[in-house]
């Protein structure tokens, strides 16, 4: 027999960004609220660099002072560098209203600022809790959990959001994941002791590399306050099943191969072990339900090239922990006009940008010598994370993208 340890208001599965700012903003409400995390923080996580639309998530969740004061790499902006060519993108710069600045974060340490912070808020964390099993009942849901101490026990709750990111939970346990349409590929990460003193480097911003000879590899640096950075490469599927050596042998020959990257980490230590995700990029047949919500990507993962998985993850948040209120006041939101469609207008910019990266629309773009100050602001409006701003062209109609680059190009 499973025991009961308590009914809840709101039950959210994770405790990383999405979880700890949906159950923030539901205990704001007065909302009782019990988030089950599966490890204990703070614990490695990749998905280092934020971007500035972030920022307003974190403030509005009671989040931004802490982690302003958590001494985080300042962010204002993304470089790429291709063989000979060199852009940047000065997110000061853009054609939306907002933020213009952000931080690059050791996830372990964001992740568990971000945690204490709900809290302190009056949200309840149980960390070490593997959620098995999730039922609706009547008026309500039943979340059976597994404790890495103790023994196993139930609880209830009137809605629950699933905040799991990687691990989806509720995908797996009630059959919504489904392919994505994008292409399988292959993350490998580490990070480094970087030792730069390549003047050419700004430090201010992310750093992303093409492979000079194979434009759908790419690389990402992202420089801490302390020194270290993360490192990591990404390629084909097929590619990185015909490659010979260790997941550490082979980062560090992409590396040696990456132009501008190789002279800047030429005194790196690379004294971490390196990481792998293979096949990242995952779909769901639907972000909602009777009595759930999928956050972040535990919903949708895209691709790591535009840092937007933190971003989104916030974005659900807040547009979750509205919904679920009106809800919980007895209210009935509609969950496809108020959560799907408009988490999804912003996911949508992103997968255009993300299709555009890799067929070489975008890079096109980003590396053309020639485009407008205009242009360079509205495509930099959407690398800063403002993918849900209508009012911007590439917004409203992402396939602007396509005739951008045949201009480019000519």
């Amino acid at each position: 027999m499973t025991a009961s340890q308590g009914c809840y208001d709101v039950v959210v599965i994770g405790a990383g960004p999405s979880g700890a700012v949906a159950s923030s903003l539901l205990a704001d409400y007065g909302y009782k609220v019990l988030v089950l995390e599966k490890e204990y923080f703070p614990r490695f996580s990749i998905g280092e660099s934020l971007l500035p639309q972030s920022m307003e998530f974190l403030e509005q969740a009671g989040m931004l002072q802490a982690v302003i004061e958590a001494g985080f790499q300042y962010k204002n902006g993304a470089a790429f560098t291709r063989a000979d060519d060199y852009d940047c993108f000065d997110f000061r710069q853009k054609f939306s209203q907002g933020w213009g600045t952000t931080f690059q974060v050791q996830r372990d340490r964001f992740d568990k600022v971000l945690a204490d912070c709900a809290s302190s808020r009056g949200v309840e964390i149980r960390y070490g809790q593997t959620v098995v099993a999730v039922e609706t009942v009547a008026d309500a849901v039943q979340v059976d959990v597994l404790p890495e101490i103790g023994a196993a026990y139930q609880v209830s709750a009137a809605f629950i959001l699933d905040g799991s990111g990687f691990g989806r939970v509720l995908p797996r346990l009630m059959q919504l994941e489904k392919s994505s349409a994008l292409a399988s590929r292959v993350s490998l990460f580490t990070h480094i002791e970087d030792n730069i003193t390549d003047s050419s480097f700004d430090r201010n911003k992310i750093l992303i590399t093409v492979h000079p000879e194979h434009p759908a590899v790419w690389y990402w640096l992202i420089p801490f306050s302390n020194g270290r950075a993360s490192a990591g490469v990404v390629l084909p599927r097929e590619m990185y099943a015909d490659l010979e050596g260790t997941e550490g042998e082979i980062l560090q020959r992409f590396i040696s191969e990456g132009g501008m990257l190789k002279r800047v980490l030429e005194n790196a230590a690379f004294d971490t072990p390196v990481g792998i995700i293979d096949g990242y990029s995952c779909d769901v047949e639907t972000l909602y339900g009777e009595r759930f919500a999928l956050l972040g990507n535990a919903g949708e993962f895209l691709d790591p090239v535009f840092s937007s998985g933190v971003t989104i993850a916030l974005k659900s948040a807040s547009l979750a922990a509205e919904v679920v209120h009106q809800q919980l006041q007895g209210l009935q939101p509609d969950w496809k006009t108020e959560y799907a469609l408009p988490l999804m207008q912003g996911v949508n910019t992103f997968r255009a940008f993300v299709e555009g990266w890799y067929d070489g629309r975008l890079q096109d773009v980003i590396f053309a010598e020639d485009k407008s100050d205009q242009i360079k602001e509205m495509i930099s409006s959407i690398l800063a994370g403002y993918a849900w701003d209508i009012k911007n062209p590439y917004v409203r109609d992402p396939s602007r993208l396509t005739t951008l680059a045949e201009l480019c190009r000519n």
